[in-house]
């Protein structure tokens, strides 16, 4: 049982849309989370350059962690086109769709404190736009996520 209606109800949160460049950060956070599903969606064409994202963990207290590995290249990617954290492990590479359609569910929940989740953009930054979701459940009271 939750100590109380803020903590354990699933909840929301998105990003403006932008292009992606290294150490961004995609959303700040305030307190015990756990996530639930992390993604990114193509808003405009990407360009040919051989983009690679991977998603990381700041903690307010401790070091960054990579939470995902290095996608595969995002070069020519079109609108639709979703990057899905779906890894069984922290070293797992984000999934790439292009039809617009993606299974969207992390294997297990990934436990995060305090701190911001960003993005490591190798030979970036893209030339598309693009927009971040993500699904997380607060772990304690107050707890909440914003997208930048």
């Amino acid at each position: 049982m939750w100590p109380s209606s803020t903590a354990g109800a699933e909840k929301p949160a998105t990003t403006s849309t932008k292009v992606m460049t290294n150490a961004d950060i995609i959303f700040n956070v305030f307190g015990d989370i756990e996530i639930l599903n992390l993604f990114s969606e193509c808003i405009t064409p990407n360009g040919i350059a051989l983009t690679t994202m991977q998603y990381n963990c700041t903690p307010t207290v401790g070091t960054a962690t990579p939470i995902s590995g290095a996608s595969a290249s995002l070069a020519s990617a079109t609108a639709g086109t979703i990057v899905t954290l779906d890894g069984t492990t922290l070293a797992t590479a984000p999934t790439i769709t292009p039809a617009g359609v993606s299974f969207g569910q992390i294997d297990r929940g990934i436990i995060m404190t305090r701190g911001t989740i960003g993005l490591v953009i190798a030979t970036g930054p893209t030339t598309g736009t693009w927009k971040h979701y993500l699904r997380y459940r607060p772990l304690e009271d107050g707890a909440y996520v914003t997208g930048v």
